[in-house]
């Protein structure tokens, strides 16, 4: 039996491609070597406390996250960023520093010098960057805001929102907003002014109650039988009028494949298939964290945890490159009268605290944040999770990986990639990333029915032409 599409991955990413393709009405399985789906978008709950092992946010700003969220009847549980948020954190020489969060904080905040300030003021008027190359993170900002900006903001920002160094990152892959507005306003501050009208940052993010889990169970709960777990894909074969798919049990047919895995695997399942898209995949790093979960009575934290959470500035000497506090961010993260913080420890700055045993890991980080936040005492749940593989790196030359894979589909006509390491680390990012190849998918599905439709129409045609002569040739 030959399928529409085969997806391989039930992650986020190859969970929505495939609910998307199949309210279209396209016969459509999924294939996922573990037995639980979801990917990294795992949630726990235990003694009243929620613990997020990965992604732990929505961006409402995208909005196929705020359509899929509707569409799967998820609405009533939805819940929005809590109103304790009212200041942004970065540590920087052992504290923390507040900063207000309205569109001007940084401003009229102590934390950067006077002559910081003013540099980021003058962002406005200087002149755009007339030359055609592929800047880092650091040397975008440094150029735009000024070096202390980029070191105290922005490394900080990159290196809690995307595990990595901003020093290494391509500003065009990471931020290509910020390319856009210098490119087209002159400015990033008269662009972001423009945009804003007021707007709070964060205020764009949401949840559900029981964590972001919620989203694929639903996906995974519309799916249903479409969904095989615990199968392994150890090869894929091009065939003539489609692909077959060699499992751990068996072999599975379909016109085209989706391959929604981490790029390291699909660079593996590549390699006979398209070595452009394959070399291109296998470039991405994706560095180790681990996530350190603690719940607390709040007699025992000092802080008022009035934020998202904090950012470190890069420092030998911090261990938690950030931390979110859970139970400020969203309710019913912790039970009436306990708080919640999640660190995050490793990725391209400090790989290898990563792959700390978790005792040690355990002792390392409430140590960190011992005298950052003011803890006393035994935490009442403490429970860490460690992922060999991080979020993906899009370091400078990422665009053009992008193109190559995302090309892959001309070389090898039906083969299509999808995943946190195209467009986007978010959960958001991946569900539009998963729309927008859903849309390429059904019209290439359309127009191979078309072709089948207008050949069978014209054997027809030839048939009934040829039969008429051969009868007239008889009379």
């Amino acid at each position: 039996m030959s399928h529409d599409v085969i997806v391989i991955g039930a992650g986020v990413s190859g969970l929505a491609a495939a609910y998307d393709l199949s309210q279209s009405g396209h016969d459509v399985i999924v294939l996922e070597r573990q037995v639980v789906v979801g990917g990294n978008a795992i949630s726990e709950r235990m003694g009243g406390f929620l613990m997020e092992y990965g992604p732990s946010t929505m961006n409402g700003l995208i909005p196929r996250a705020n359509e899929i969220s509707y569409e799967l009847g998820l609405t009533s549980s939805r819940v929005e960023l809590g109103d304790g948020v009212r200041k942004r954190y970065i540590r920087d020489a052992g504290d923390l520093h507040g900063i207000p969060i309205h569109a001007f904080g940084f401003l009229t905040s102590p934390y950067l010098s006077m002559a910081a300030r003013i540099s980021i003021m003058g962002e406005l008027v200087r002149r755009r960057n007339e030359v055609d190359n592929e800047e880092t993170v650091h040397e975008f900002v440094s150029r735009r805001f000024g070096r202390e900006f980029a070191d105290k903001v922005m490394e900080p920002l990159v290196a809690g929102l995307f595990a990595g160094d901003s020093r290494r990152l391509s500003v065009a892959a990471v931020f290509p907003k910020l390319v856009e507005f210098e490119q087209h306003y002159g400015s990033v501050t008269r662009a972001v002014i423009n945009a804003r009208h007021g707007k709070q940052p964060g205020k764009r993010l949401f949840s559900w109650r029981e964590g972001i889990s919620t989203l694929p169970r639903a996906l995974a709960a519309s799916l249903g039988s479409r969904i095989k777990t615990a199968i392994t894909v150890k090869r894929l074969v091009r065939l003539q009028d489609g692909f077959e798919v060699g499992t751990s049990a068996g072999s599975v047919r379909a016109k085209s494949v989706v391959l929604a895995v981490q790029p390291h695997v699909a660079a593996m399942l590549l390699e006979d298939l398209d070595s452009e898209a394959a070399v291109a995949a296998g470039d991405i790093a994706a560095p180790p964290i681990s996530v350190v979960f603690l719940g607390m009575q709040r007699s025992q934290v000092a802080h008022p945890l009035d934020s998202l959470g904090f950012l470190s500035v890069r420092d030998k000497a911090n261990v938690v490159t950030g931390a979110q506090f859970c139970s400020t961010m969203f309710p019913d993260r912790a039970p009436p009268g306990h708080v919640s913080i999640a660190s995050y420890v490793g990725g391209a700055r400090n790989p290898e605290l990563a792959l700390v045993p978790e005792p040690e890991l355990l002792a390392l980080v409430r140590e960190d944040l011992n005298g950052l936040l003011g803890l006393k005492g035994e935490p009442v749940v403490q429970r860490s999770h460690h992922w060999s593989r991080g979020l993906p790196q899009y370091t400078v030359g990422h665009p053009e990986r992008v193109r190559v894979i995302e090309s892959s589909n001309e070389r090898v006509n039906g083969l299509f990639m999808i995943g946190n390491y195209l467009h986007g680390v978010s959960v958001a990012n991946c569900l539009a990333t998963a729309e927008a190849a859903g849309a390429k998918i059904k019209a290439q599905l359309a127009a191979g029915t078309r072709r089948n439709f207008d050949d069978e129409i014209e054997a027809t045609r030839t048939y009934s032409s040829t039969g008429a002569r051969a009868g007239r040739g008889q009379c």
